[in-house]
């Protein structure tokens, strides 16, 4: 096996997936109650940082300056900054559940820089009890966290490789069903003809796309794999030989796929993932006829300026 890949099922981590999804539901309600409106919504404006899921720098209610909202998946804790050097630090445990978390954060939101209301109701969740009132789910497991987080680690030092100049576009931790993926998406600079009806794609602009990402499976493919896509793709796109040679198409998923127990047995994990990204790039770019210019950039090559 791979030194610093760890195992990671779906299985197992689905286990306490609902859980902490509920406390990203959390962070995505206070970032969009706190921040400034935006032109493009998001399900959950989090990022992924060296410790953990974390919010953007909020305003405070108050206007006493900024917060910052995080699940520290290091130290397995909840937190709240301020940009004066105060915070609050809860605990996440096996047997803590998504009420007394909830109520904690809004109290310490209230007590760093002042009273904040946001909708209580749980998303993509089959729950109706709102968050701060629901003691059923408590569900916490520390050692499948912490191989999440080291997994999709290891997959963003991938998608950083990816990332092209000018074309690139680091998309924040998603939270759709609890699936807490990561992508980085490219763009043609011209809109999908014809556009798309779907929420997401609309989201994102409804603008020509390839997406390169990972998750670490869903009730679709159990298993944590990297994917690529593009839309809109055309006729003839999932017939592609990928490399390295696991990559392959998933008809019912729409996509191509690697994985991640693929890449673990590889000799490098990381150039194989790298590989795949780019390999994935290539052919979309030729099969949706893309500029080849803006195929390069997959390589680190800016497209040239006209």
């Amino acid at each position: 096996m791979s030194t610093g890949w760890p195992q990671l099922t779906y299985e197992s981590w689905s286990a306490t997936c609902d859980t902490v999804h509920a406390h990203t539901q959390l962070l995505g309600k206070l970032a969009v109650r706190l921040a400034p409106p935006e032109p493009q919504l998001q399900h959950a404006a989090l990022r992924l940082t060296a410790r953990g899921w974390e919010t953007l720098p909020l305003p405070a209610p108050d206007g006493s300056g900024a917060i910052v909202a995080g699940l520290d998946l290091r130290s397995h804790e909840a937190l709240l900054e301020h940009s004066d050097g105060r915070e609050t630090r809860i605990a996440l445990t096996p047997n803590r559940p998504v009420a007394e978390i909830t109520r904690e954060m809004l109290d310490g939101v209230t007590r760093l820089g002042g009273a904040v209301d946001i909708n209580p109701a749980p998303q993509e969740v089959p729950w109706t009890v709102p968050l701060d009132q629901d003691d059923q789910h408590a569900t916490y497991d520390q050692d499948q966290v912490a191989a999440y987080f080291q997994a999709a680690t290891q997959a963003a030092l991938v998608l950083a490789e990816l990332r092209a100049p000018f074309r690139g576009r680091s998309t924040p931790v998603n939270a759709w069903w609890g699936t807490f993926d990561l992508a980085v998406n490219f763009f043609s600079g011209q809109a999908a003809d014809p556009p798309s009806d779907d929420f997401i794609m609309r989201n994102g602009g409804d603008a020509q796309q390839i997406s390169i990402g990972w998750w670490p499976g869903d009730p679709n493919h159990g298993q944590a794999a990297f994917f690529a896509f593009a839309y809109p793709a055309t006729e003839g796109f999932g017939e592609a030989d990928l490399s390295p040679a696991p990559g392959r198409w998933d008809p019912q998923l729409g996509e191509y796929v690697l994985d991640w127990d693929d890449i673990r047995e590889s000799s490098d994990p990381h150039a194989a993932a790298v590989e795949f990204g780019r390999s994935a790039f290539r052919h979309a770019c030729a099969v949706c006829d893309w500029d080849p210019a803006l195929a390069a950039t997959a390589d680190g090559v800016p497209p040239p300026i006209r």
